[in-house]
């Protein structure tokens, strides 16, 4: 398939609306959307250390552990377009601070809260100020680096996994020490420092009201026709089940190292080296997939996340935290490689609705796989049960990207 690229007029070198891949502009807006993925994503996997501390406190079973963290990530899913309108009225910065605030709001009221009800409630802000970040930060970069844009968008998607790679542990260490509400506190803390950041150093306009209309679009690929209408429906739907996959697993790692033997502040630690691998999976696999092709990339990180679940499953405490950095590598591989396929497949060129959709069906499905299906299967035949069925949903995205690869641009000779 031979992909077209076209610069609009709006932001063609030379315009005072031009940010060019090597500009101190392009750079700075990646390192500030940068740390604000990282603290974003940071406060996604918190929750999975919290659960076994709140399964104690409340006395929850699998499909409330999993309705909890859904509440969170629902919210995150669900908002993704209502953040992308209100980007063509207030600006990308504007959102991008607003929705840094109000997500770490929600984990200060998580903090505050006295009881399950309130923690759902936080939990839901939090990932509905979570919301803004995915689509908007993500279109900022492609527009920024226009053809140029799958490396820095690998790049965007490290910085995320440097988070999880941090917050995870500090609060599993931290809760050795402390109740959980002040660890939550001290954590929303942190994000309003972030979003003081965004205000004062993001610059101003990386996102131009009413470039959603068409008026100004830096990438136009061949998404236009129902050939790249499907080609697009291909890509979300392998990325639903690869986001289902992930949590579905990440879901019961705690209860199967505790299974194990393994202390509240190993499962920290272990919570670290699947986030570390997958901070190195999507640096790598970002930019293999612009040299050696999308289909042999997906490829590999599904079949090697498989292989890797069922070997954590299988194994003693030790070798299964060894493991771990290399789930990570593939487990977090994939989704580099689709994010940067998203302004590829963009229908008609618009790449902030693109992602906007593409991050709203991939978080909403996962929200709701959780509780609907891997929660009650958790309760029904237990963790390492549930843990299989994820592996076989990692495993099914091959013949969906078998059937995309005939739609994709042949990737670029080494």
């Amino acid at each position: 398939m031979t992909t077209e690229t076209r610069i609009s007029p709006a932001l063609r070198p030379g315009t005072a609306k031009d940010i060019s891949p090597t500009s101190h502009d392009a750079r700075r807006s990646l390192t500030v959307v940068g740390v604000n993925h990282a603290l974003h994503d940071g406060y996604t996997d918190l929750i999975y250390v919290l659960l076994p501390v709140w399964q104690a406190e409340f006395g929850l079973g699998y499909v409330a552990l999993a309705v909890l963290r859904s509440l969170y990530v629902g919210a995150l899913a669900g908002l993704q377009m209502p953040a992308t309108a209100a980007a063509r009225l207030l600006g990308a910065r504007a959102v991008l601070m607003l929705g840094t605030l109000t997500s770490a709001g929600g984990y200060a009221l998580a903090g505050a809260s006295g009881g399950l009800l309130g923690l759902c409630l936080a939990l839901a802000l939090s990932g509905a100020g979570s919301s803004t970040q995915h689509p908007l930060a993500s279109a900022v970069i492609a527009r920024a680096y226009g053809q140029a844009a799958r490396g820095p968008l690998g790049t965007y998607n490290f910085a995320g996994d440097l988070g999880k790679a941090a917050l995870p542990p500090l609060v599993g260490f931290l809760l050795t020490r402390s109740d959980w509400r002040p660890v939550l506190w001290l954590v929303a803390g942190l994000g309003f420092v972030v979003a003081l950041g965004i205000g004062r150093l993001l610059p101003r306009e990386p996102l131009m009201p009413g470039e959603a209309h068409g008026t100004a679009k830096a990438i136009r690929h061949d998404g236009t026709g129902q050939a790249g209408r499907t080609g697009f429906g291909l890509l979300v739907a392998i990325g639903m089940l690869d986001n289902a996959a992930r949590p579905a697993f990440l879901i019961y790692l705690p209860f199967l190292l505790q299974a194990k033997g393994a202390a509240l502040a190993t499962v920290g630690v272990a919570f670290a080296l699947v986030a570390v691998g997958g901070a190195l999976g999507k640096a790598v696999f970002g930019r293999l997939g612009e040299r050696f092709g999308v289909t042999r990339s997906v490829i590999l990180t599904e079949a090697g996340t498989a292989a890797a679940i069922l070997a954590v499953i299988a194994l003693p405490l030790a070798p299964a935290l060894v493991v771990l950095p290399g789930l990570g590598l593939m487990l977090n591989g994939t989704s580099s490689v689709l994010y940067g396929t998203v302004p590829e497949l963009a229908p008609g060129g618009r790449v902030e609705r693109a992602f906007a959709i593409f991050y709203t069906c991939t978080l909403g499905g996962s929200a709701l796989a959780s509780p609907l299906f891997y929660g009650p299967l958790g309760d029904a035949v237990g963790p390492s049960g549930a843990a299989v069925a994820a592996a076989a949903t990692a495993f099914a995205v091959i013949p969906l990207m078998l059937a995309l690869s005939p739609r994709l641009a042949t990737p670029r000779a080494s």
